[in-house]
């Protein structure tokens, strides 16, 4: 399990350091940061509980504000969001930053339930 918290903090990490050239680099440097920060301190031990809440909730919070975005990807027909890295049209973006924020409370979620 140990190995597994090490490997979900580098792919968090490495999450984090692609955001350089998104829009909102800054919000998803932490977001996403801050989940592998969390996993490191899961993987030694030192896991802070409250700080996963806090990023839970501001994911879940951020996940709410697009959801309408998402469905309306949905009733679109759900055309594709990975046929260039730019984004083309805005629920293109949307639709991926709904999906990230969704990633990043699932791996919260998981701290949580694997003590």
């Amino acid at each position: 399990m140990k190995t597994l918290r090490w490997t979900l903090a580098v792919v968090f990490a490495l999450f984090a350091a692609v955001q350089y050239n998104d829009p909102d680099p800054l919000s998803w440097i932490l977001l996403y940061g801050g989940v592998a920060v969390l996993f490191a301190m899961s993987a030694t031990g030192r896991l802070y509980r409250p700080a996963v809440w806090v990023w839970l909730l501001a994911a879940v919070v951020w996940a709410v504000s697009l959801f309408p975005d998402f469905i309306a990807w949905i009733r679109m027909g759900e055309p594709s969001i990975v046929g260039s890295m730019k984004a083309e049209s805005p629920w293109i973006e949307l639709t991926r930053e709904f999906l990230g924020l969704v990633i990043a409370a699932l791996g919260c979620i998981f701290l949580l339930w694997k003590k």
